[in-house]
């Protein structure tokens, strides 16, 4: 696609690999065809070639409105479009470069603002997320149904993690909202990989990814908090920990993007690269190892939901159900399994209407097999299927520490 940047643009940090990306576009629309917005609202403006073409306005020096921005802040970033995409488009990186420009021009109405700045306050805090939970919980029958709707219905207590140590050591991001909303997750997986001869270090210096605040309008913020997890994690990756292990798909997407995200930065370039270098799925991990040993056994007929940051992110789909099926577990067929569920971090917050409808389409195409659990790998999808109300709706992990002879 043919652009010429505004003298504005051209002075963006990031213009060059705008315009390099822009110039990549060939205006297929293949991507249209498996954009979940564009399926659900069939304008050309809510799928990626019409906001690609939106933020080339916007970079060329037209003007920028509230309508550019509100078919912006439509878009889940699940990135359907760069696995459907022929020319390789690196859409996201376009997305957030096009958002930043048109956050700083067009001012946001003040009950959109105060939600951002409440969720970029709350959400990437365990303490005052917890608080608020723990409020939520003791209040739930007083709440409005769509509030109900966002607490879980139960929540699985940790057990003990193993306390033995192998000569293998892998760090592991907590993260924010997981331990809260689900606290056995992190310690299942510590007590699978220690049955693999893995042990598992917890760096609590390290806080959230970043992406929450990357995402809602404060880019700087988040690459702020990359910077202090790098830091926190660093001596542990001088001492010889071998990976850094993330039970959230969401996290791991945006952790692996780090050593892009801060290759202008002379201070942390280098070390955000090899931190990237380093990060792994858990599912990385598992797939590579004896699983046949742990002698895992149920009867439980699962349906996998594979969210987009695994398999449009990191490329990932069809790894864990490999894992599952090694395993012996019975996995249903998912229909569409490539389309969003409509969590997308805190877009079912943001963009509710859209996020439920997608949510409801996703649970029937879950549910069409008639499954005992659906499981995921990621809090955010977790959370969001389950608060229907449905089939039960659990990390994948947790099925197979649970069935551990």
């Amino acid at each position: 696609m043919q652009t010429t940047l505004s003298e504005h643009a051209r002075q963006l940090p990031r213009a060059e690999e705008a315009e390099s990306i822009l110039r990549s576009c060939v205006h297929c629309g293949f991507c249209n065809a498996t954009c979940p917005t564009y399926q659900l609202l069939g304008d050309e403006l809510d799928g990626p070639r019409g906001r690609i073409y939106l933020i080339k306005q916007v970079l060329e020096g037209n003007e920028v409105t509230q309508k550019t921005q509100q078919h912006l802040d439509r878009c889940l970033s699940c990135r359907n479009c760069e696995t459907t995409c022929p020319s390789g488009v690196d859409y996201h990186n376009l997305l957030d470069i096009g958002r930043a420009v048109v956050d700083a021009a067009v001012p946001r109405p003040a009950g959109q603002r105060l939600l951002r700045e409440g969720l970029r306050n709350v959400v990437p805090n365990p303490g005052r997320f917890k608080a608020l939970l723990n409020s939520g919980q003791a209040l739930r029958a007083l709440l409005p149904a769509p509030l109900q709707a966002k607490l879980p219905r139960r929540i699985e207590p940790a057990r003990p993690r193993p306390v033995t140590r192998h000569e293998r050591q892998v760090l592991m991001l907590e993260g924010c909202v997981q331990p809260s909303l689900s606290p056995n997750t992190n310690a299942a997986a510590a007590r699978v990989l220690d049955r693999l001869g893995i042990s598992v270090t917890a760096a609590r210096e390290a806080g959230c990814c970043g992406a929450v605040d990357y995402h809602l309008d404060a880019q700087a913020a988040g690459l702020d908090r990359a910077r202090r997890n790098i830091d926190a994690w660093w001596p542990s990756l001088e001492n010889g920990a071998v990976a850094i292990v993330q039970t959230a798909s969401g996290c791991g997407a945006f952790i692996k993007e780090y050593g892009h995200l801060l290759s202008a930065d002379p201070a942390y370039a280098e070390k955000a690269r090899k931190v990237s270098a380093l990060a792994r799925d858990l599912v990385e991990i598992l797939r590579d190892e004896p699983l046949e040993q742990l002698g895992v056994h149920s009867d439980q007929r699962l349906a996998f939901h594979c969210p987009c940051t695994l398999q449009h992110a990191q490329k990932l789909g069809g790894t864990v159900e490999t894992v599952l099926t090694r395993l012996g577990f019975s996995l249903t067929p998912v229909p569409d399994s490539h389309l969003c569920c409509g969590s997308a971090g805190t877009y079912s917050l943001t963009q509710p209407e859209l996020s439920r409808q997608l949510r409801d389409n996703k649970l029937n195409a879950l549910e069409s097999g008639q499954p005992d659990v659906i499981v995921t790998a990621n809090i955010g999808c977790q959370s969001h299927l389950d608060g229907a109300g449905r089939t039960p709706v659990r990390h994948w992990i947790e099925l197979i520490d649970a069935a551990l002879p």
